[in-house]
């Protein structure tokens, strides 16, 4: 090989600085993200060539050969008994690159991922529609597996996760667990959603709320008895329900509306901030549907959640700004990075000036 080091010497880096990705870019060294910031290994810039002997060596003849028709690919890697790597191959100006992103061997808990207690509750729901949403890297597939996991160590259900790639592996403990991976156990997130409740599931995990599709497949299997976790790439509890409702035709939208407002459980929005002394923490926004939440789903009045959310503390509902502050009190981040990240600055400054 024209160059020393290895990709699984690379996958390896980011196992012992327990950090989050590896990128491969040409015109780079190999660059790792750990504690949220980018760090460049030392080594030479890698060219074309090489970049596609270190992510050739890691792909089936069949992968290789989609990735050159379709020029991108997502997959799980199993790096030895070690790591398990979500991977995708893609093309950046002319020439293959690869991010890949570390799901850690064990699936911690709610407790050991420090996360609000209130989760908990969203594993005793025996119906309904749970999402986790954020932007990509924030630690919603983390939070989802501990949700689910804590399922299959409390209760007897058949759990049938569909994902793209299947990320976290479970270890069936009172449950039994079904995972199907796109591409690889079916053809296609609507084929694989429209067969779901002919394998007698009681909960379904589906790795992403992508579109139209997916979007009302997961409605209804939560309005068919079973209860449903998502993720979604929406910032807050109110847009996330405009988001749903929007991806639908103008005519079919007031439908929707009530049969989201039937389904919808929770939303949990969760940020990953930096942690004093290193590593980091979730900051989360929870929104419990209560009656008032329903009803201003229904009345297209998705924007006042964020009232309902402040003004309903005692029913476990967390503003972001509410649980930044905790976070800051509790001496796990800093006021600056609370400030920094903060969805309404004013709110947090308003807090903050209290303390």
């Amino acid at each position: 090989m024209s160059t020393t080091i290895t990709i699984h010497d690379l996958m390896q880096k980011v196992v012992d600085l327990q950090g989050s990705d590896l990128h491969l870019v040409c015109g780079n060294p190999a660059i790792l993200r750990v504690d949220g910031e980018l760090r460049r290994v030392e080594m030479p810039l890698i060219t074309p060539a090489q970049n596609k002997e270190l992510i050739f060596s890691i792909l089936t003849q069949e992968q290789q050969d989609y990735v050159k028709v379709n020029k991108e690919l997502d997959f799980g890697y199993q790096y030895k008994e070690k790591a398990r790597f979500r991977v995708n191959v893609y093309h950046a100006s002319g020439a293959l690159a690869l991010a890949a992103r570390l799901i850690p061997e064990k699936i911690k808990t709610i407790e050991e991922l420090d996360l609000l207690p209130i989760l908990h509750d969203f594993t005793l729901y025996p119906q309904g529609l749970v999402l986790l949403t954020g932007p990509t890297g924030e630690g919603k597939s983390t939070t989802l597996a501990a949700l689910i996991d804590e399922i299959n160590h409390k209760r007897a259900e058949h759990i049938l996760t569909i994902e793209d790639p299947i990320e976290f592996i479970y270890q069936p403990d009172k449950s039994i667990i079904s995972q199907r991976e796109v591409n690889q156990d079916t053809h296609g997130w609507d084929i694989a959603l429209r067969s779901a409740l002919r394998e007698d599931p009681d909960v379904v995990l589906i790795g992403e709320m992508r579109d139209h599709e997916t979007i009302a497949s997961a409605i209804t299997i939560a309005e068919t008895g079973h209860l449903v976790f998502a993720t979604l790439h929406t910032n807050t509890a109110s847009e996330s329900m405009d988001r749903i409702i929007d991806v639908f035709p103008a005519a079919q939208q007031p439908q929707i509306r009530q049969q989201l407002a039937g389904v919808i459980r929770a939303v949990v929005s969760q940020r990953l901030l930096p942690k004093k002394g290193g590593g980091r923490v979730a900051a989360l926004e929870v929104m419990i549907a209560n009656a008032a939440v329903r009803n201003l789903i229904r009345e297209s009045k998705a924007f006042q959640i964020e009232s309902i959310i402040q003004n309903s503390s005692e029913q476990g509902m967390f503003l972001f700004e509410k649980h930044l502050f905790m976070l800051v009190q509790q001496g796990k981040i800093t006021a600056e990075t609370a400030r920094n990240r903060a969805f309404r600055p004013d709110e947090i400054e308003r807090m903050l000036a209290k303390e």
